[in-house]
């Protein structure tokens, strides 16, 4: 693939012009990835307060009860949006699913354990753990080549 990049002083907003003999997949991944939000904003709620919550700082988001939570290193915080809604949400490259009620950020972790029988029980820096439900197991062996 070549990728061609023109310095034109006429153009106030860029224009990206894709030339191709036909769509394959990986045209059809560029164009997902180039009309992706990179600026979503994630709100999270203690009491009546609103945080705007950076994803950076986000160890897990969880389900309990139909409610929804997003854990920090020092808070827990209240989310207005369901799990399925979220993994659309946030950085697919650190973020995963690691069972029906949990999504975890992958660069939080500090170890993972393999011992257990079917399962994988992950150990996050703060010191917090959680455990990969079997369902999920092949797929963040997967995501991190284990």
């Amino acid at each position: 693939m070549d990728i061609e990049i023109s310095i034109d002083n006429d153009f106030i907003t860029p224009k990206i012009i894709i030339k191709t003999s036909k769509i394959t997949p990986e045209i059809d991944n560029i164009i997902k990835k180039l009309n992706e939000n990179n600026y979503n904003i994630l709100c999270g709620f203690i009491d009546d307060k609103i945080q705007i919550l950076n994803q950076n700082d986000i160890i897990s988001i969880y389900s309990n009860d139909g409610k929804t939570f997003a854990l920090t290193s020092n808070k827990e915080y209240r989310l207005k949006q369901r799990l399925y809604e979220l993994e659309e949400l946030l950085d697919k490259r650190f973020f995963v699913r690691i069972s029906k009620s949990e999504i975890i950020n992958l660069k939080m972790i500090d170890s993972l354990d393999l011992n257990f029988i079917g399962t994988i029980y992950v150990k996050f820096k703060n010191g917090t753990n959680t455990y990969v439900s079997r369902r999920y197991v092949k797929k963040i062996k997967e995501i991190l080549s284990i």
